[in-house]
């Protein structure tokens, strides 16, 4: 099977905008749940409800991949999972790495979804010498020492940082001059990485935050929209809400409540 240091896919050569490509993985999972079920074909507008977006968009979308599916019939469900898995790129092996192998790192490394959409978790990494050797997952965790020489022998080019934020650039430097070119971080800091090398960064806290906004303005919206002779509910009296530290990554922090769990991915 091909591997990702010699295949690559070929969104940017055709000219798919990021946020094409961003969806495509929403239109993926609709389709694989359809396939899962044998549903032979869908509508847009059925795919679209189930991905989360509206219909022309979606169209839009598809006409990139140059699918346009069928009038009265709709979309070959089989055939869009596969063209848009080899879009993707999962029709290949990525081997992986995970550098950081605390209560997150774990909970990646035990992820069941990684094998089941084409990433391999190549080797499980940590600078913690206690750590090394110890398995996870069915893998033993390897010493940071050996980083390089895995990532070289395994060929791989994604990896993946559950460090804490202190260490997050120290190990992505590491991993991009060992031939890394696409990184996934956890870590609650921005990474710094030179041309040609992609980065996402996943970060609960912020997503929460932006939950949190939401919230306030809809509790905003119910105060000024109660009807005339009810009581009002004055918002900055409120309490103000104890903010919470952000994961690291590698360890439980103690809050109020007690240990702040560490999160499975979706």
């Amino acid at each position: 099977m091909a591997t990702g240091r010699t295949h690559r896919p070929a969104t940017r050569s055709r000219g798919i905008p990021e946020a094409t490509v961003a969806r495509l993985p929403l239109y993926l999972r609709a389709l694989t749940a359809l396939s899962e079920r044998s549903v032979p074909t869908v509508s847009s507008e059925e795919l679209a409800t189930a991905a989360g977006v509206n219909s022309a968009k979606l169209r839009k979308d598809f006409s990139y991949l140059g699918s346009y599916g069928t009038r009265g019939v709709g979309y070959d469900v089989e055939y869009l999972v596969y063209q848009i898995s080899r879009e993707l790129g999962l029709t290949q092996d990525w081997p992986v790495v995970i550098v950081g192998i605390g209560n997150l790192g774990a909970a990646l490394a035990n992820y069941g979804g990684f094998a089941s959409r084409g990433f391999r978790v190549a080797a499980l990494i940590d600078a913690d010498p206690a750590m090394a050797g110890k398995p996870v997952a069915g893998l033993p965790v390897r010493h940071t020492d050996e980083l390089e020489s895995i990532i070289s022998d395994n060929g791989v080019s994604i990896g993946v940082i559950a460090t804490p934020a202190g260490a997050a650039q120290q190990v992505c430097d590491r991993l991009v001059a060992a031939g890394v070119t696409s990184i996934l971080n956890f870590a609650p800091t921005v990474l710094a990485v030179p041309e040609g090398v992609d980065v996402r960064k996943v970060d609960l806290s912020i997503e929460l935050q932006i939950l949190a906004f939401h919230e306030q303005r809809k509790a905003g919206e119910e105060t000024t929209s109660a009807p005339a002779g009810a009581p009002r509910v004055d918002l900055a009296a409120r309490p103000a809400a104890q903010p919470r530290a952000a994961a690291t990554g590698t360890s439980a922090r103690k809050g109020p409540d007690g240990e702040v769990p560490a999160v499975m991915p979706a």
